[in-house]
């Protein structure tokens, strides 16, 4: 060769190491050429004295980095074309480059741009009063990772099953007995189908059955992501204003209203002000629906949390003319990485969602239905969540007193009595946006409710969830929220 490789035995760096850094360096420095020939391992080995184990590892680790090759019968060779080359080629740049502007989106795709989009951003704070977060420190995460290891030792089933893209069966037939109990929900495990979380049902049921023009009758206030999902279908929205007893169900029968096409509802904690829909309106609205041939999303989206009140059925078990599709999640009972939701279907939709679903992911992630229906027919989801519902009842107990101890009658709390959040009203001169700014200055994320209305906003009223604070973090979040409002 011509330079020398220096061998250093008293190194720290191991010797094999030594030779691979001398030849590469060799390499890049042009002082071994591309298409050089290396010598042997033997002869190199006695050249340097060393073992020529210690040469065959340096040109291994060469060879697998593409500094060398090697052609059979005729050794050793640098590298006509070196990979720190290959990263430094300068791209060709295209002759034209069409404007950006120039790119049309689709209707779905304007939609979701930044003009139609609204960005709800949350800053990194201290305390957050999150809504729709449970306490995911309290999931037993060891017996999830035991259930996971279970299905794991059976590797080559799990990577042979035939996906169905309506779901796991065993697993809807999990769900189905629990909705059952549980809700008094009435379907077969046909009728269900696995998704990735309440969104994507949401999506699938707007691709599915909605066209551009057609009228959506929403709760005002509402959920924010649902009229998202309707917008970006070229749905035009109907806000129907809601009290304490939940969807004023009368403004549909006596309002000079669109045909309505759909009702999305909340009616277990509608989202946000936490009302329960009543038993008699419930009543009212499916017999509003068989009446007008109009269909119901039922979305019940945390109804495992009651707080002294029994709960009401739901729409879906009430009904008689599969005039309702309902729609749950696990993300909010279980952890929210879980991303993993159902549909509840009437049976003559049944077999085109499943193609809809075919079409959109094939199935959702295999590994997880397998735990879940372990976690379910196991009873350990109903642990859980009696678990979770005395906590989540403490820390709910603590934020009213909390509030209701520092603003005094400067406020009103509705939805108290069910799910993960209340919204409260606050009594002050200050805008929704400077309030979450000064809140977040504090060290305290809260979300104004303002966004979740159709049309205007009342102002001053603020979403605050609690599932996810122990109640040391509810008190002093409550406290530095008064201080920075309360000023006089």
């Amino acid at each position: 060769m011509d330079f020398v490789i220096s061998i250093d035995l008293k190194a720290a760096l191991p010797l094999y190491r030594q030779v691979y850094a001398q030849l590469r360096q060799a390499i890049l420095s042009r002082r071994l050429t591309p298409g050089k020939k290396l010598p042997s391992t033997r002869t190199l080995a006695q050249l340097l004295s060393v073992s020529r184990t210690t040469v065959t590892q340096s040109y291994e680790m060469l060879l697998s980095e593409g500094y060398l090759e090697t052609i059979v019968g005729s050794g050793t060779f640098v590298c006509r074309q070196l990979p720190d080359e290959l990263l430094n080629i300068t791209p060709i740049q295209p002759k034209s480059q069409l404007p950006h502007s120039s790119i049309s989106l689709s209707t779905y795709g304007e939609s979701l741009s930044d003009r139609a989009f609204l960005h709800l951003p949350e800053a990194e704070v201290e305390i957050s009063f999150s809504y729709g977060r449970p306490a995911f420190d309290q999931f037993p995460i060891d017996l999830w990772r035991k259930l996971l290891s279970r299905h794991c030792r059976f590797s080559r089933y799990v990577l042979d099953y035939t996906y169905d893209s309506m779901g796991y069966q065993p697993l809807k037939e999990a769900i189905a007995d629990y909705l059952s109990r549980s809700r008094a929900v009435k379907c077969k495990p046909e009728q269900i189908i696995i998704v990735a979380g309440s969104q994507q049902g949401l999506d699938l049921i707007t691709r599915v059955l909605i066209d551009r023009g057609d009228w959506i009758a929403v709760e005002e206030p509402g959920y924010l992501s649902a009229r998202r999902a309707f917008l970006a279908q070229g749905a035009s929205l109907f806000p129907i204003s809601v009290d304490q007893s939940g969807l004023i169900v009368s403004s549909l029968t006596t309002n000079i209203i669109p045909n309505i096409k759909f009702v999305y509802v909340t009616p277990s904690h509608q989202f946000p002000t936490g009302a329960t829909l009543s038993l008699s309106r419930r009543l009212e609205l499916l017999a509003w629906a068989h009446k007008s041939g109009t269909m119901i999303i039922e979305d019940d989206y945390d109804s495992e949390y009651r707080y002294g009140e029994r709960p009401i059925p739901a729409l879906q078990g009430l009904d008689q003319a599969n005039s309702v599709i309902y729609l749950g999640t696990f993300s909010k009972v279980l952890f929210p990485a879980l991303r993993l939701g159902y549909l509840v279907l009437p049976q003559n939709l049944v077999h085109i969602f499943a193609r809809a679903k075919w079409l959109a992911d094939r199935q959702c992630s295999l590994l997880e239905q397998y735990a879940l229906t372990d976690f379910i027919t196991e009873g350990h989801l109903e642990r859980h969540i009696r678990r979770m519902r005395a906590l989540y009842d403490q820390r709910r107990q603590t934020l009213v007193q909390s509030l209701f101890s520092y603003f005094g009658d400067k406020i009103e709390i509705s939805g108290e009595n069910a799910g993960m959040h209340l919204m409260v009203k606050i009594n002050t001169e200050l805008t929704d946006d400077k309030i979450v700014h000064l809140a977040a200055l504090a060290g305290v994320s809260i979300g104004a409710a303002y966004p979740q209305y159709l049309k205007h906003s009342p102002g001053s009223e603020f979403i605050l969830g609690y599932a996810e604070l122990n109640e040391q973090k509810i008190q002093e979040g409550v406290r530095r929220l008064a201080q920075v409002i309360l000023i006089d």
